[in-house]
């Protein structure tokens, strides 16, 4: 009888984990459409039969279009102050009086804010819930867009 009853438990065991096992591997691979087939030898068709958007834009056109968005007075050449330009247009912003300074109030600024809207009692202090108030909002993600077909 003991016998029985510890075979019957360890065959349990044994399913279960094998549930647990095979859990969070798919199950029917066999209903997904087969892959596309390649048209070119070089190009690799992805495990999953779904295919990755490819730009038509090479790594050299690429890197021409930023060279041309920095380089602004098109000499063909990036100076010093084209290169920092828009770490300068940055730094401008936090230097909201203009003395050429960022405090830390400056740069805090949004944070100051967000503290000030928050603390609704005034008291220079966040209570609990409105501390609450500060927590970043998270955007959802975005839902998976399966092509037609697949699941």
């Amino acid at each position: 009888m003991r016998r029985a009853l510890a075979l019957g438990v360890a065959l349990l065991a044994l399913v279960a984990a094998g549930f647990l096992w095979t859990r969070d591997r798919p199950v029917a691979l066999a209903s997904l459409p087969p892959p596309p087939a390649a048209e070119d030898s070089d190009s690799e068709a992805e495990p999953t039969g779904l295919i990755a958007p490819r730009s038509d834009v090479t790594p050299a056109e690429r890197e021409a279009r930023r060279f041309a968005r920095v380089d602004k007075d098109r000499d063909d050449r990036v100076s010093r102050d084209e290169y920092l330009a828009t770490r300068k247009k940055a730094y401008a912003r936090l230097d909201s009086n203009g003395d050429g300074r960022v405090s830390f109030e400056e740069y805090a600024a949004r944070t100051v804010e967000k503290f000030a809207r928050a603390d609704r009692d005034g008291d220079g202090a966040l209570a609990a819930p409105e501390f609450a108030t500060t927590a970043a909002k998270r955007k959802p993600k975005p839902a998976c867009r399966c092509p037609s077909g697949v699941g």
